[in-house]
């Protein structure tokens, strides 16, 4: 495995995958084995039924992996995000492709903040959707928690489309701020140059928060297991942040 990571090219890669593929099929005929003998024992021991309650569960997931590398390495195939299994242990996690850039494995967080610094907003997703598809969601959202759209809102570069400043101005937010312009005028976008560059600047606030919440409440890495763990990992750091916000507002007009 780690040769294979090392390996600079496809053509160094593919005897390692062979190899790799070779003894995972061996490890799997050895939980096949294993399964079948612990089967025909019918134990009520507990500790033997979980082990075989295991062998079972991450033997159907190395099959799956299996299929999946003999398929994209072997055959050449191209396989869905959705039909790949990224980690044996957690297999909720998904693959998110940001561009051009490294690939990363967990889940996309949408997070919405305002002028307080709080954290308004928080909506964790599954799969790899773009950017420019959410938009629509979480002004909605705006809506339904607050009861009304905002009238200025600030977004990432990745949720910049023509479309997108249509439907936030269908919504009568009347300034829309993207930090990437991809072929849109400021004048379209906000009522003026110097609204456009606060907005700018807002956002850039935001991303900070977005930084310190990654350094002082990890959301970095989440350690814990399952995906509504992992849901409930975000979330408790989210309300840790803004309990933190508060209480220095407090102490400060104390």
């Amino acid at each position: 495995m780690v040769g294979i990571q090392y390996a600079k090219t496809m053509k160094k890669r593919f005897p390692l995958y062979k190899d790799l593929l070779k003894v995972t099929q061996k490890t799997i005929g050895y939980a096949i084995k294993a399964e079948a003998f612990l089967g025909k024992l019918h134990s009520t021991n507990i500790e033997q039924f979980a082990l075989l309650s295991d062998i079972k569960h991450y033997g159907d997931l190395a099959r799956q992996v299996y299929d999946q590398t003999f398929r994209r390495v072997i055959q050449g195939e191209s396989i869905p995000a959705d039909q790949k299994v990224v980690s044996i242990f957690e297999e909720h996690t998904d693959v998110i492709v940001k561009g051009r850039r490294d690939t990363h494995y967990g889940h996309k967080i949408c997070l919405t903040g305002g002028a307080s610094n709080l954290i308004l907003d928080c909506v964790i997703l599954e799969g790899n959707p773009a950017d420019t598809d959410l938009v629509e969601q979480m002004l909605d959202r705006q809506k339904q928690i607050y009861g009304r759209y905002p009238l200025k809102v600030a977004l990432d570069g990745g949720f910049a489309s023509k479309d997108n400043l249509s439907k936030a101005k269908e919504r009568k937010i009347k300034d829309v701020c993207f930090a990437k312009k991809r072929g849109l005028k400021e004048t379209d976008m906000c009522r003026s140059h110097y609204v456009y560059k606060k907005l700018r600047r807002f956002r850039a606030g935001i991303e900070a928060g977005i930084s310190w919440l990654k350094r002082s409440f990890g959301l970095t890495r989440c350690t814990w297991k399952g995906f509504r763990s992992f849901k409930c990992y975000v979330l408790s750091s989210v309300v840790a942040a803004n309990l933190l916000t508060m209480a220095r507002k407090k102490l400060a007009t104390a």
